[in-house]
């Protein structure tokens, strides 16, 4: 479960709009996985590699906890994705880092669904078919919501990235 922290990192951090809630959200995923490691089966797919097993049954709680805490916060304000970012207002810098701020902000406008499947097909490099298992939905709605993702991103960025 160790080796698979960072990949949960790296996703929390794809999905959140701040390092403090990406730590919080790998915090609260490795505690349900903790909570429910005694009812994992390792599928026969993954046979004696249960780091390679348990990858997308991680990616599976992360995604749950970062929904129903998104749930929970649509709830409690509307607008959370509005907010600007930490960073806003800052003077100087690196091009590179202007691109970076640009795109996070870019992946925080998408709707969550989109945002997920790019962070997991993307960004955490898990197929479709992966993808698609650990959101329960068909390949070809993954397929889409991919692509989706992909030219809305295209489109927020293009101005930007010229």
């Amino acid at each position: 479960m160790a080796d698979l922290l960072p990949e949960l990192r790296a996703a929390a951090r794809l999905l959140t709009a701040s390092r403090a809630e990406a730590d919080d959200l790998v915090q609260e995923a490795v505690l349900r996985m903790l909570r429910g490691l005694h009812g994992f089966v390792l599928p026969p797919e993954h046979e004696g590699d249960l780091r390679s097993a348990m990858r997308p049954w991680g990616m599976a709680i992360l995604r749950n906890a970062f929904r129903e805490d998104w749930r929970r916060r649509k709830r409690e304000q509307a607008g959370m994705l509005s907010r600007p970012c930490e960073d806003e207002g800052r003077s100087g810098g690196q091009e590179t880092m202007a691109r970076m701020r640009d795109l996070s902000r870019a992946l925080a406008a998408l709707p969550p669904a989109l945002r997920e499947a790019l962070v997991l097909v993307g960004a955490q490099g898990l197929s479709h078919e992966q993808a698609a298992a650990i959101c329960r939905v068909p390949v070809g709605t993954m397929k889409a919501r991919v692509s989706r993702a992909r030219d809305a991103l295209a489109k927020s960025l293009g101005p930007v990235m010229r």
